[in-house]
């Protein structure tokens, strides 16, 4: 017998009948209940188990209407909060540092829209430029410059090539003075007055070219939070018109002839809203400069060079997935995936396939740019934009109250704040409250890394380039570079069912140093004890140990294990938990200082020899 499909009219009940009415209130006390349960004490649910995030802006556990901040516009109007490129698809940009026309050709002929040349004195220079675009159709694939103090002879090279060619040029000195620290006032009036000139040829005669793109890379990658890349960002765009306009263009031109890079990152919400609150702000300056007709910021992003790990690299590809699809549905105009490999050296060309590929896949397979705006409407990404908007210009406005962005640059302004930023992230990996995957946890001691070429060196001397995971990879550096690998003995004690957890964690946090972790096994409540576990603390080789078991077999064993230990050569003895306990230096448990932890036993060790 067959069904014939169930038809539903407007008198159907909704999908939500039966069940009992959510509100704010429901949830409080459901929430209170399992807090008090779990020991925390409080009347505030939302305060208990809020966030904050780097910029002082509070992450809720929960949103409903009354945290919206108010109406955001459509798609494609201003404040252009909701994105302001046409539908469907962005402009998939693939990065190339030397001068291989063959991988810059097979990536436009496999997905890729434009390609972004970065030029360096090791890598393309202004004369390669001919040969590396060879073949390259520059009327249909847009061109993008990274030149440095290059830029004026790059530019030159480039007009050269053809009348038709579009892109962006890359003048950006001041994005130049924050990687070099030269943000001396000759200096940096010599680079806005090229900026300016070849703003005006673009906007004169070449309409599919602009001249300047502000990059918020160098203070991402100094550390800074998303406000903080956001003001920085808006300061030196505030700067490139104020120059423009000077030199005679109008305040329409002068829009025209910018784009803006930012840093898209593996926390796909904050990436989101970074964006949303990019155009939302430019769009107040607009406003604030009288501009008459613009379609809003356009915007470059790039998967973030900060996030990436040169320590068990394919997991960069998870997080270039994440940070793609949130600068695509956040709406930015092209976004460039690093290949997974960029920490090792030279992409090959897998790397820069699967790069690509991860673009097109997020196109046409998930149809992720059939949707403008899809966090719009969100309570949560509608408050996040705009409590990230207002963190930025505040920072923005004490920018402009020191000078502006060169006067901030020259004065340490700028370098100060990110700084301070980037200690208190550096603290949060450090503490393992912001987890590194592959790295600060679950770490591969066995993996075996491709090996790549060097990679041309990038420009230097002035804000740092960090990376997340560079703390927790120098210390796996210095152990892979000793004749034989540390080890910490896991001193575990009783049945698998007491001291398995303890174990597992323990494990996992001296690995993330390069430490093998052999374990003494079930041994105490079995027939044996204290001088069996200290004898196979003797053939480890180890010379730190870590007790694991429970809190109550730590009461009766602790002690004695400790003792045995000491007795057979250990020069400090660990002890998974908070408990102290005669016989044992320090303790390892969730939240503690891990880089600390391990960079004090690598100390052991050496004085031990």
């Amino acid at each position: 017998m067959t069904v014939p499909p169930q038809e539903y009219t407007s008198v159907d009940p909704p999908l939500a009948a039966g069940f009992p009415p959510v509100t704010r209130e429901g949830w409080r006390a459901a929430a209170l209940a399992v807090l008090r349960k779990s020991g925390v004490q409080t009347d505030d649910p939302e305060h208990a188990l809020a966030s904050t995030t780097h910029d002082g802006v509070t992450v809720l556990p929960l949103y409903d209407a009354s945290d919206a901040p108010g109406e955001q516009g459509v798609p494609g109007a201003s404040p252009y909060t909701r994105g302001g490129r046409p539908l469907p698809g962005w402009d998939i940009r693939q990065r190339h540092g030397t001068a291989d026309s063959e991988a810059v050709l097979a990536d436009l002929e496999n997905g890729v829209d434009s390609v972004w040349l970065t030029l360096t004195p090791g890598g393309i220079r202004p004369g390669d430029l001919p040969r590396v675009l060879n073949g390259v159709y520059l009327d249909l694939a847009p061109v993008v410059l990274d030149a440095g103090a290059d830029t004026l002879e790059a530019a030159e090279a480039l007009f050269a090539l053809a009348d038709g060619v579009s892109g962006n040029l890359g003048a950006d000195p001041l994005g130049l003075a924050a990687r070099t620290g030269d943000a001396s006032e000759p200096t940096v009036a010599e680079g806005l007055r090229v900026a300016a000139g070849l703003a005006a040829r673009c906007a004169a005669g070449r309409p599919g070219l602009r001249a300047i793109t502000v990059d918020a890379l160098p203070y991402h990658e100094a550390g800074g939070s998303d406000a903080e890349e956001l003001a920085c960002a808006l300061a030196t765009g505030v700067a490139y018109l104020r120059a423009l306009t000077e030199t005679g263009l109008s305040v329409d031109d002068a829009l025209g002839q910018l784009d803006f890079r930012y840093a898209a990152t593996a926390d796909q919400f904050a990436t989101i809203a970074k964006l949303r609150a990019a155009r939302l702000m430019w769009d107040r300056v607009a406003g604030a400069v009288r501009a008459t007709t613009t379609s809003g910021q356009r915007q470059h992003a790039v998967t973030s060079p900060a996030m990436m790990t040169a320590r068990d690299p394919w997991v960069n590809m998870l997080r270039t997935t994440l940070a793609c699809f949130a600068a695509g549905v956040g709406g930015a105009d092209a976004v460039t995936v690093l290949p997974f490999d960029t920490c090792l050296g030279l992409p090959d060309d897998f790397s820069r396939r699967i790069a690509r590929n991860t673009q097109s896949l997020l196109q046409q397979e998930a149809h992720a740019a059939r949707v403008a705006d899809p966090a719009g409407g969100s309570w949560y990404a509608e408050r996040l934009t705009a409590d990230l908007a207002r963190a930025a210009w505040a920072w923005f406005q004490e920018i402009e109250r020191a000078g502006g962005m060169a006067a901030a640059l020259r004065s340490g302004l700028v370098a100060d704040r990110l700084a301070g930023t980037w200690e208190r992230r550096r603290s949060d990996i450090a503490h393992r409250r912001d987890p590194i995957t592959g790295v600060s946890e679950f770490p591969d001691l066995a993996e075996r890394r491709p090996v790549r070429p060097p990679a041309p060196e990038v420009r230097a001397g002035g804000l740092p380039r960090i990376r997340y995971a560079q703390d927790f990879e120098a210390l796996r550096d210095r152990a892979d570079a000793l004749p034989e690998r540390p080890a910490v003995f896991l001193a575990t004690i009783g049945p698998p069912a007491a001291h398995t957890a303890r174990a597992t964690f323990a494990a996992n946090l001296f690995q993330a140093g390069g430490f093998a972790t052999p374990a003494s096994g079930p041994v105490i409540g079995t027939g044996t004890g204290p001088r069996e576990i200290a004898a196979a603390f003797v053939g480890s080789g180890a010379r730190v140990a870590c007790l694991c078991a429970s809190d109550k077999l730590y009461d009766e064993h602790a002690a004695p294990v400790a003792a045995a230990l000491r007795a057979a050569g250990a020069q400090y003895v660990w002890l998974a938990g908070k408990g102290e306990y005669e016989g044992v230096d320090g303790t390892i448990y969730t939240g503690c200082d891990a880089l600390g932890v391990l960079r004090a036993t690598f100390d052991h060790l050496e004085v031990s020899r």
